[in-house]
């Protein structure tokens, strides 16, 4: 076996370890092998990374540059990861199982991140507010401080990414945890800033658990934001942490999305976006098309070419460019998703094709359900897996009454031909994103999140400008 690599802390523009030397394993969830350690960082490492970004801040030349040279930083940053993208995506494929043509796209999209936020804020103009009384008022967006970003691992880099970007591009400093599960291309993130020459402290990388690292890092008064992807039950306890020191917190947290193929859709193209919004990255996505409503004229022909179009998906090794669909993410997760397809016999649901792979990998097949009760907890609980649930609908209201039936409220689908019904229902769903024959197609100028328990705020262009600055009036008199 070769020697294991190692992803250690990025702090102050060096990699470190642990203040006590604690690791924890890193594994490739296919081979189901131990491949790298990675730093387990507790309440003093925490405090040293704050430390540094908040020396950054207040003492460091990055809140204090022009917006051009800020902007020229950002971009060279994108440029070395763009020259080393499968070095960053064979980390996403070796961590997670991700194919690794998908992984490969997701670091074009991370790349896009930096160079987005870097233009926008460059170009960005302050709001003139002309006056009667002989004053003139203008406003000045200025960064917020130091950020703190915990992200997921179902997209290791890319979320990590959509988080740092604005908070560096604004000005900010920026400390990033990935998730425990995927230490390792947000590692090399931190290490490409300092190739890039960002100067310390600006985005430093603090890997571990959630408790004591994450927990450790929001809990900290010196930070002055807080950004999170990831479970609801988690957002809700950072939010409590960071209202502790009233930190503000943007939280993009779980999803049941609802997908809705109304009888006029274009079969072919529903089948595919409905395929991609459930199986792509193994089900492993907040805005999964997870439980799918088929309007009834068309039921029985959209399942058919719906469940053969699972059954095509190439599984295998995520090296394999042949490669559609692997494993999930850990063993942990593994058992999670497969407890929800074991039960749901249990609660009269029909496995039309997929289930656990029989062959001890950490692999559930493509998996369409149906005939399950809307309280089963396959068709109302977050799955993350690929795992989707079907239920029939004879009309536009019980479509609509369907999707809106969750606590979750992320995004939603809709495919029809005809324009009035989807601006009238694309209005009336509870979701922050839908999409209208089309699935995950992002503009980042609009603004994402979810309501319920999908999450708090919204980010994306202006909406991300708001989050990571403080906003400042100035008012000047002119006339004495």
């Amino acid at each position: 076996m070769s020697e294991r690599q190692f992803f250690g802390h990025v702090i102050d523009g060096e990699e470190v370890p642990s203040v006590d030397g604690a690791t924890f394993e890193v594994w490739n969830p296919w081979t189901q092998e131990v491949w790298a350690e990675a730093a387990e960082g507790g309440p003093e490492d925490a405090a040293r990374a704050v430390a540094s970004s908040r020396r950054a801040f207040d003492e460091g030349p990055w809140p204090r540059l022009g917006r051009v040279e800020r902007a020229a930083a950002i971009h060279r940053l994108a440029d070395v990861m763009a020259d080393r993208a499968d070095e960053l995506a064979t980390l996403d494929t070796r961590n997670m199982g991700k194919p690794f043509a998908q992984a490969r796209h997701d670091v074009g999209r991370s790349v896009w991140n930096f160079r987005f936020f870097a233009d926008h804020q460059r170009d960005h103009c302050g709001e003139v507010y002309p006056m009667d009384s002989g004053h003139h008022t203008y406003s000045e967006y200025g960064p917020a401080g130091v950020v703190a970003a915990v992200s997921p691992w179902n997209f290791p880099l890319m979320m990590a990414s959509w988080k740092v970007a604005p908070a560096i591009a604004w000005g900010n400093t920026c400390i990033i945890k990935p998730s425990e599960d995927t230490p390792a291309s947000v590692t090399m993130l931190g290490r490409l800033a300092t190739e890039a020459g960002l100067p310390p402290g600006v985005i430093n990388v603090l890997n571990g658990h959630g408790t004591p690292t994450g927990s450790s890092l929001v809990a900290d008064d010196r930070v002055d934001r807080v950004t999170f992807t990831g479970s609801s039950a988690t957002g809700k306890h950072l939010m409590a942490s960071a209202a502790a020191h009233l930190a503000p917190i943007s939280l993009e947290l779980g999803g049941k999305g609802a997908n809705i193929v109304f009888d006029d859709a274009d079969i072919d193209n529903a089948v595919h976006w409905a395929v991609e919004a459930i199986f792509c990255n193994s089900g492993q996505i907040c805005l999964a098309g997870s439980r799918l409503f088929v309007g009834s004229r068309i039921y029985d022909e959209f399942m058919e070419r719906f469940v053969a179009a699972a059954e095509a998906l190439t599984i295998g090794d995520p090296f394999d460019p042949s490669t559609k669909f692997s494993s999930l993410a850990s063993k942990k997760h593994f058992d999670k998703v497969a407890s929800y397809v074991d039960g749901i016999g249990l609660y009269g649901g029909k496995v039309l094709t997929g289930g656990v792979d029989p062959d001890g990998r950490w692999l559930v097949r493509p998996t369409i359900v149906t005939d399950l009760p809307l309280t089963a907890p396959a068709y109302c609980e977050e799955i993350f897996g690929p795992v989707c649930v079907v239920n029939r609908f004879e009309s536009e209201e019980e479509a609509i009454s369907l999707a809106n039936d969750t606590r979750y409220g992320l995004n939603a689908m809709l495919f029809t031909e005809n324009l009035s019904r989807a601006h009238r229902v694309a209005s009336r769903l509870r979701a922050g994103t839908v999409w209208v024959n089309c699935f995950f197609i992002r503009d980042l100028r609009t603004p994402f999140g979810g309501v319920g328990d999908s999450g708090v705020g919204r980010e994306g262009g202006n909406f991300s400008r708001e989050f990571f600055t403080e906003p400042k009036a100035i008012v000047m008199q002119i006339d004495r």
